[in-house]
This record gives structure tokens, C-alpha cells and sequence, in this order.
């Protein structure tokens, strides 16, 4: 399978941080890696509701990173020049978000074997009623997250705070993806059903209908129901997370 993806021209679509694992898989078999961050992470505006919560990172029971960029945004003003609390919980939604947190420091983080979402994290035994009722809980997001996990916590009597560490927007520009689909892709990769509900309002009418007749490679059902809600045509669902994407893409591919 080394060279499974010889020659083929693949849209990596993960913010600018997170794909370069990706476009490195791509490029190890054969592939063509056309990147186009379907969201932009900045940084919040005002960082003082960080700075706020920072010397009360003790009283929280768990702190749960919803991504590498909740790591990256949010631990560093979270922290400061201090070992992550003895008695905290750390818990990340995916692999991804646990190494981040392991490159900083954090180990003995409670993360689901999969599928890396908030509905398998409620799953681990850390998140039940009898774990959570009367503890407070953090939950390290960007601006506008799911409000699942909060809710469930909520009902399950913990005391949910959630913290907004970063900013995620649409690209403003969207000719590199024109020009890309003018040049030909041959696959489309989307990890986020936010970005992917950007699509259509990105480009032209008929650049969208050319896109929707590309196969796109998808890690969860979430994003693969809203991909089919937008009319895309050829919608795979794969494994969890850039491992499972390669794996249906070099599966696809070799049986083409």
C-alpha cells in the first residue's frame, strides 16, 4: 500500500494547525496533499476569562480539552509555569487532543477508545453520575461549541463551566479552493460538520455541484449525515480521526 495514493490530488480541509499530519500521510503514499482550512482558529479576543479561571484550576474535578486547539489555546494561560493539579482530572475528546496535552506535560488523561466524540466520552466511567454529581467540571472549548457534554454533565449534577479559548471562522477567500477544483481533485477530506456547512457558502453554485460529484472521506456520522443533508453525492464514511481517513482513502483507491 505505499504508493496507494499515486499521483491523486487530495483537499485536506482540517484547520491550518492540525493538517499537517494529514498532508505528511498523504505525501508517505503517493498522494498530493491540496490544503484549504475550511475554519480559521484565531485566539479569543479578550483573554482575561482565562486568566480568571487559572488560579481556581484546582477546585475543578475535571478539565476536558474538546481539541488540540482548546491545548494550544487554553493551557498555556491555564497553567502558567505550574505541573498540571495532582487532583484534577485531564480529558481529552480524541488522540489528537491527548498528545497535544501529553507535549505539555498533562498524562493520565481519560480519553474514549472511540469514536472520539462527546457521546463516548460520557461513556468512561470518570463522567457518571456518581463521579460527577457535585464537582465542578471545565470544559476547554472554542467559541460556540457543542453544548452536549455541558448538558448531559449538567443533568448528571455536576457544576459545568465552559471556557471559550479560541475562535474558529470561515476563510474569507475562497479562490485557492476554486482553483484547486479547476486543476482537479480526485478526493475530498472533511473532519468537521461546521466546516463542511461552510461549503456551499464559499463558492459558486456550480463549484459546489462539481465538489459534490468528489468522493469525501469523512471520520464520523455526524459529518457524514451532514454531508449527505448538503447533497454531496459520494460521501465515505471512515475510521476515526487522520488514521482512519487514510485507511478509507487507500482502501478506495486500490479497489477504484
Amino acid at each position: 500500500m505505499k504508493n496507494s495514493l499515486s499521483g491523486k490530488r487530495i483537499l485536506v480541509t482540517r484547520p491550518e494547525r492540525q493538517a499537517v499530519a494529514l498532508g505528511e500521510a498523504i505525501r508517505e503514499k503517493g498522494g498530493v496533499p491540496v490544503f484549504f482550512p475550511l475554519l480559521e482558529i484565531t485566539p479569543i479576543g479578550d483573554p482575561e476569562t482565562l486568566r480568571r479561571v487559572a488560579p481556581r484550576l484546582e477546585e475543578y474535578a475535571i478539565v476536558v480539552f474538546v481539541s488540540p486547539n482548546a491545548v494550544e489555546f487554553g493551557l498555556p494561560a491555564l497553567l502558567g509555569d505550574r505541573a498540571w493539579p495532582a487532583g484534577t482530572q485531564a480529558a481529552a475528546i480524541g488522540p489528537g487532543t491527548e498528545k497535544a496535552l501529553a507535549r505539555r506535560g498533562v498524562g493520565n488523561v481519560a480519553v474514549p477508545a472511540g469514536p472520539f466524540d462527546s457521546e463516548a466520552l460520557l461513556e468512561l466511567p470518570a463522567f457518571q453520575k456518581a463521579r460527577v454529581e457535585g464537582r465542578k467540571v471545565l470544559i476547554a472549548r472554542g467559541d460556540g461549541g457543542r453544548d452536549l457534554l455541558a448538558d448531559i454533565l449538567t443533568e448528571r449534577g455536576a457544576a459545568v463551566e465552559c471556557l471559550s479559548c479560541y475562535r474558529r471562522s470561515a476563510p474569507t477567500n475562497a479562490s485557492p479552493l476554486e482553483s484547486a477544483l479547476k486543476e482537479g481533485l480526485d478526493a475530498l477530506t472533511v473532519s468537521s460538520s461546521e466546516g463542511l456547512r461552510a461549503l456551499p457558502k464559499l463558492i459558486a453554485a456550480e463549484s459546489f455541484e462539481r465538489l459534490s460529484g468528489i468522493p469525501l472521506f469523512v471520520p464520523h456520522a455526524r459529518i457524514f449525515r451532514a454531508a449527505q443533508e448538503l447533497g454531496l453525492r459520494k460521501v465515505i464514511l471512515t475510521p476515526p480521526a487522520d488514521a482512519g481517513i487514510m485507511e478509507g482513502l487507500c482502501v478506495y483507491f486500490i479497489f477504484l
